[in-house]
């Protein structure tokens, strides 16, 4: 069986997860993570790009230590580590999730997504 790579906890930087998270495709998909339940396949997600830039925006989000995927069968399933994150970072990952719901729900952001 395939086994993706991930850091371990203590090798998760600070750097790394701000510049993954600075994408809003990127925080689109954690705040997706961060609503459903765990261990959603990359089909579940709507993004408005094309698979080959999804599946780039997953491996930076994973190699960050953001989320964590694993193969069933032939799908990849994806969870957000907030555990992880949360201890290594307390509060980081609400605080941006909670942000990006901000900004997603602004008339503003609504006016100039049409």
């Amino acid at each position: 069986m395939r086994e993706l790579q991930h850091p371990a906890p203590s090798e998760i930087d600070i750097d790394a997860v701000l510049n993954a998270l600075v994408d809003p495709i990127r925080r689109r998909i954690v705040c997706q993570l961060a609503d459903g339940h765990d261990d959603q396949a990359c089909i579940a997600f709507d993004l408005p790009v094309s698979k080959s830039t999804s599946t780039h925006h997953f491996r930076v989000l994973r190699e960050a230590g953001v989320i964590e995927q694993h193969y069933q069968g032939t799908a990849i399933l994806n969870s957000l580590r907030m555990d992880v994150l949360d201890e290594r970072f307390p509060g980081l990952v609400p605080a941006i999730i909670s942000a990006e719901r901000a900004r997603a729900s602004s008339p503003a952001d609504r006016n100039s997504a049409v």
